[in-house]
């Protein structure tokens, strides 16, 4: 049971992660205010990101248990490196994702996805 649980918890990760790609791909515009004004070149950041995402939830979900493993340390960094976005968009006064209500909820999402990410790749690591 145990070991379907975190089969099924890495497919819905990796679906995530197509999903959200394809969207910073479909709709940058949306994601831009998000990029910190410190960095350059928000757009193409914006588009590199999903990329990246696109890929992870690809390689998570196509390739081989070896990759998958790799695909699930990937998701869990890019989650890492994401939140400090996230926090900063709900420390804002008018926050990008919506209301502060939803830019909270996003942020709890977050640790959510980090840990299910992170856990995913332990499981996936002790499987031979």
């Amino acid at each position: 049971m145990r070991v379907i649980f975190w089969v099924i918890v890495s497919i819905l990760l990796a679906v995530v992660m197509m999903v959200a790609g394809v969207y910073h791909l479909w709709n940058p515009e949306f994601y831009v205010p998000i990029v910190p004004s410190f960095l350059p070149f928000p757009l193409a950041i914006v588009y590199l990101s999903g990329m990246v995402e696109l890929l992870l939830g690809i390689v998570t979900l196509f390739l081989n248990q070896k990759y998958t493993k790799y695909g699930m340390l990937g998701i869990f960094g890019l989650m890492v490196i994401f939140l400090p976005l996230h926090i900063a968009d709900a420390l804002k006064d008018q926050p990008v994702i919506g209301s502060h209500m939803v830019a909270y909820f996003r942020l709890v999402i977050q640790f959510v996805l980090i840990w299910l990410s992170w856990k995913s790749y332990k499981f996936t690591s002790l499987a031979k």
